[in-house]
């Protein structure tokens, strides 16, 4: 989970250290161009919205508790674990995220930049809101349609399964463009041997 609040911002149970820059949202409509013959104006066509992107900048410096260091890779630990495979989803909660009707997010990406003559680090930390799709696959049983969910799935039946893997492959036919014969097999032969 994901506080922010003027002075901290805290991803799973973790305050962030260092100084709260900025926080921004951007939210962005889905808009097709398709050009038009004999027109200079191209059509658009509304198509949807695409995932909110909340940026957090910080700011990090030497501190009596840790250096800069040692902060920045407490921060890497939240975005990727050693081992870790695949993103968290965090809920985030800030008035101004809520505003923006952005609850979940997952943490996109993790930027660190540090400038030459300056004592302190500043790290960009992107989230993209998170909306899951519930997939719906519907099972046809003696002729009438039913919809299960995606888990049950990969549980085909055992007459299915059976089938799928004695089912083997089509014949070919003497008119099949796919038929070898002598002639394809001599060509093939000779750009094989060709240099290149």
């Amino acid at each position: 989970m994901i506080f922010v609040d003027d002075s901290s911002i805290k991803v799973s149970g973790v305050i962030l250290p260092g100084l709260v820059k900025s926080i921004e949202v951007k939210d962005d409509a889905l808009i097709e161009e398709q050009t038009v013959e004999g027109s200079s104006v191209k059509a658009k066509q509304a198509e949807g919205y695409e995932d909110a992107k909340v940026m957090i900048e910080l700011i990090l410096e030497d501190g009596p508790d840790a250096t800069k260091k040692e902060k920045l890779e407490k921060i890497q630990n939240l975005f990727k674990k050693a081992g870790q495979e695949k993103p968290v989803v965090h809920e985030i909660i800030n008035e101004h995220t809520a505003a923006r009707r952005v609850k979940k997010v997952i943490f996109k990406s993790l930027n660190s930049k540090e400038e030459s003559k300056k004592e302190q680090l500043t790290v960009s930390l992107e989230f993209w809101s998170y909306n899951p799709m519930t997939i719906k696959a519907t099972k046809s049983k003696g002729g009438s349609s039913q919809t299960v969910n995606s888990s049950t799935v990969s549980k085909l039946d055992p007459a299915y399964q059976s089938y799928l893997s004695d089912r083997g492959k089509a014949p070919k036919t003497s008119n099949s463009p796919a038929v070898d014969d002598a002639s394809t097999t001599a060509y093939a032969n000779r750009l094989a041997k060709m240099p290149y």
